[in-house]
């Protein structure tokens, strides 16, 4: 009985490594592991926005890019529609907000996917934000690219009001 566990154990072992007939070798077995493992390790990880997060700026306020300092909502960090203090790390020569300065802005557009009420998702390619002053007023006139419904329910209709166009 064991000799008949252990012959049939081998050949289990066998199998998986694709039988003593087969043209596998060790080094194509490993090379599909490691190119397994790139690509694994090439896709994105999508999480919340938080602290030293870049994001885009997608109004005509003047910056190009902000450093996310501090999600003033929920302990693991903001996500659709939440309000982040942020320090502009890019701007445009002529805007209204410099380089260096602190500023609120509400996320518009997050990587990290986001449940709607009738069981889809939503998310985005990128982390994007529009500047909005301590009232919640936005700092630009114009908002560039999709800006998801779900802001309404947060109260920045103004935001949607001046967007282009709301997915």
């Amino acid at each position: 009985m064991a000799g008949f566990l252990a012959s049939k154990c081998s050949r289990v072992g066998r199998s998986l490594l694709g039988g003593l007939g087969n043209n596998w070798s060790a080094s194509s077995v490993s090379t599909q592991h490691e190119m397994t493992n790139s690509n694994f390790l090439s896709q994105q990880v999508r999480t919340f926005i938080q602290m030293r997060t870049v994001l885009k700026v997608v109004d005509n306020s003047g910056a190009k890019k902000v450093m996310c300092i501090q999600a003033l909502k929920g302990k693991k960090g903001a996500r659709l529609g939440d309000t982040i203090i942020a320090s502009v790390k890019e701007a445009y020569p002529n805007g209204k907000v410099k380089k260096g300065k602190v500023v609120y802005g509400v996320v518009v557009r997050a990587a990290m996917q986001k449940g709607r009420c009738d069981g889809s998702e939503v998310k985005f390619d990128d982390n994007a934000v529009v500047l909005v002053d301590k009232q919640g007023q936005p700092i630009g006139t114009r908002v560039f690219g999709p800006v998801p419904h779900e802001l309404r329910r947060k109260k920045h209709v103004k935001i949607l009001s001046l967007a282009g166009h709301i997915a």
